[in-house]
This record gives structure tokens, sequence and C-alpha cells, in this order.
């Protein structure tokens, strides 16, 4: 398990314990302030990450790395993520019982088109603070600003979400505490994902599973190459053969199964597989 899970899981899985979701943001003010000062400053901070992490990129591994591990470490204690199954998404809400959707500051400030596929998820309802959250950010003409969601209904637009291929992650917003679910992929602008599998600069764990790929069930029909958001599938070889899952490029999140009609596809836990059991 992820280092999370150990420190605040008590072994288990950290992101399925009540006590690590957001409860009331009126009355934790820090915490209140520290994401209205995010997603408000998110405009200029964006292009100077992107632009730091081009710099690491040229610079020797020696000097690089334990840049690295200090811009790692600070993301721990603020905000950091992990790729979620949807399975477990669907745990999370009976957990965190309000579910709110809204814009998503990635893709706004990537100039994508944005059509709210992100979700505010605490204990209790926080519209006040997350009206202060998305101030000035257009979810597009067919979503309110806050979208107040059922567990079904959430549960459908993670459904949604797989089909266009964007997998599912949990965040913090001063860890441990969890307040949403973003649904992402590279060319959605997601700078987290171009952090880590852009640069190798760690913002998230990679997941708890890892995908398994039963070669006699795959028909090689390469629907996973096009559905996997971290690209670790690889084409067919040949006509006939089954495509190629690179397990060490596999960040657990668990989309691809959407997309195989043979059933072909399945997650097991990382720590059952001996080589990636570390790799986080």
């Amino acid at each position: 398990m992820c280092r999370f899970c150990t420190q605040h899981g008590d072994g288990r899985l950290w992101y399925l314990r009540a006590e690590n979701y957001i409860a009331d943001l009126d009355a934790d003010l820090e915490r209140r302030g520290y994401m209205i000062e995010f997603a408000q400053g998110f405009k200029t901070m964006r292009p100077k990450a992107l632009l730091g992490a081009k710099v690491l990129d040229v610079l020797p591994n020696k000097l690089a790395d334990p840049i690295r591990s200090r811009v790692t470490a600070r993301q721990e204690e603020h905000h950091f993520g992990q790729p979620v199954p949807i399975e477990e998404c669907e745990r999370i809400f009976d957990i965190a019982t309000s579910i709110v959707r809204l814009p998503c500051i990635c893709r706004t400030h990537a100039g994508k088109p944005d059509n709210a596929v992100c979700l505010a998820v605490t204990t209790h309802p926080n519209d006040s603070a997350l009206s202060e959250v998305v101030a000035g950010f257009d979810a597009g003409p067919d979503v309110a600003p806050l979208q107040r969601l059922t567990k079904e209904q959430a549960l459908e637009l993670l459904r949604e979400c797989e089909r266009d291929g964007l997998m599912h992650s949990v965040w913090t917003f001063k860890s441990p505490l969890i307040g949403a679910i973003c649904n992402c992929d590279m060319e959605s602008g997601c700078l987290a994902m171009r952090m880590n599998v852009g640069h190798n600069i760690k913002t998230m764990w990679r997941g708890e599973y890892v995908a398994v790929l039963d070669k006699e069930k795959c028909t090689g029909c390469g629907a996973c190459v096009k559905r996997c958001p971290f690209f670790a599938f690889d084409p067919p070889a040949s006509k006939g053969a089954p495509a190629v899952l690179r397990a060490v490029d596999c960040w657990g999140c668990g989309v691809c199964r959407s997309a195989c009609r043979a059933d072909a596809l399945s997650l097991t836990p990382r720590s059952s597989v001996p080589e990636l059991s570390q790799l986080w």
C-alpha cells in the first residue's frame, strides 16, 4: 500500500476512511482559505509549474532529483492525489455524501472545453465555501456553477468519463483530508498528469491496483490502447495477437476495463505483484 495508507489509513485504503474527508469548511477556516487560494491562484501557478518542470527536464539527475523530491514532499503535505477505480468511487460516495459538480480549473486554464467533470466530495454540505472556490469559473452553458448530485447521478457521470478515457482520482486539500474527485487525461490539460507522466515529478501516488490482461480472452481489438489515459498499452504485434500491457506504466485507474468487450481486463492489488509492489 502507498505511504498514505500507512500514515492515514491504519494499513487500509486511506481514501475509504471517513475521517479523511473534509467536513465543515465554515469551521475549518484554514483549509477553506487554502482551497480558495489554490483555485483562484491556479492561473498564475500553472505556467510557473510547467516552466519549472521543463527546466528540471534538462538538468542532470543529480541536480534535478533533489528538487523533485522537495516538490513531492511539499505536495504530499498540501495537495496530493491517487487514481481510484470506479467501484471504490462508489464506496467513497457512501462516505462523502455531499457531492457537488464543479468547473475544472485545469481545463479552464489550459484553454480546454470544460463540461464540469470535477466533483467536490465532503461529508457535509459546503456550498458557501465552494462558491468562493469556483468564483469566476465557467462550467459552460449547460451546467450550473454548483450542481448537487445524487450518488447515482455521480456514478453515471463517472461512467461517461470512462467512456471518454478519463481516470478518476481523489485529491487532498491539506493532507490527509480529501475534498475532490477529478476526472482527467493528458489531453484535458491535467496538470498532475503532466507533472507525473510527462516530467517525472510525483504529485500523486500510483493506484492501489494494477491492470491484468488475459491474453486468452483478448481479441486484439485495440480499444484499450485508445482508452488508457496513461498510455500503458501497445497495439497487437500482429493480426489476431493480443494487445500488449506494459504493467510498469499502469497507474491502476481501471478505465481500460470499460473499453474491453471481451472482458479480458481486470485489476489486482499492486501488493500482489512483486515487481510492482513498491512502485508508487
